[in-house]
């Protein structure tokens, strides 16, 4: 196995990982468990920096051969390596595993802004100043509430 195919390899466990996070940050938001989402969101920083890491490996890997440009120059590193089945099939799954991640990732950001939306409405209702309306005084004549209790009124 060539030194891209490790890498690929490496970054496919990783990513892999990454979407294994992405599905378990999912169900926490469709169950609105916050203490969940801080564990998640605790796991995904190290791991992206994991997956950052070996990406610079890979392109400095490619770069050290001619290919300085991550997806273009695996591209021709390919082209150039036909034979490397290894690293073709990993380069290959990686981009399958990438657009998934990307779509998990589009999905969840649409599930928080959808709580945003909902706790900002609810915000908005408990915060709202309350509208003016007529009560019956003791004489059976409307009243305007004055914002004070009914019963210190009685």
């Amino acid at each position: 196995m060539s030194d891209i195919a490790g890498i690929l390899a490496r970054e496919i466990e990783l990513v892999s990982r990454f979407i294994s996070l992405l599905d378990n940050e999912q169900d926490s938001l469709k169950r609105a468990d916050a203490d969940s989402l801080q564990a998640i969101t605790a796991e995904k920083g190290p791991l992206i920096a994991l997956m950052n890491g070996a990406e610079a490996e890979r392109t400095a890997a490619l770069g050290a051969v001619g290919h300085p440009d991550a997806k273009s120059g695996m591209q021709r590193w390919l082209a150039d390596n036909a034979g490397d089945a290894a690293a073709a099939a990993n380069w290959r799954k990686l981009l399958e595993l990438a657009r998934e991640a990307k779509t998990l990732h589009d999905l969840n950001i649409q599930l928080v802004a959808m709580h945003l939306k909902n706790a900002t409405e609810a915000l908005a209702i408990l915060t709202q100043p309350p509208e003016s309306s007529s009560l019956y005084g003791s004489s059976g004549q409307t009243m305007s509430s004055s914002g004070s209790r009914i019963v210190d009124s009685a």
